[in-house]
């Protein structure tokens, strides 16, 4: 085990080409999530504004604020 490490932590070749695949992978993934998360955000406070702008608050409860 500690003859494993040592030749690990001397290699000093460059990633391959497939773990440049795998990590382009997982980051556009973690892209992809964020991006579907952030437009439902989006869409949520749009749909909230319409509706706070059809229809103006009415008391200082209201939860289009005042």
């Amino acid at each position: 085990m500690v003859k494993f490490v040592t030749s690990f932590l001397r290699d000093e070749s460059g990633a391959s080409a497939a773990e440049y695949a795998l990590i382009l992978a997982i980051v556009g993934s973690g892209i992809a999530v964020a991006a579907f998360g952030l437009g439902d955000a989006i869409k949520t406070g749009m749909n909230n504004a319409e509706l706070c702008i059809e229809s103006p608050p009415t008391s200082e409860t209201d939860p289009c604020g005042a």
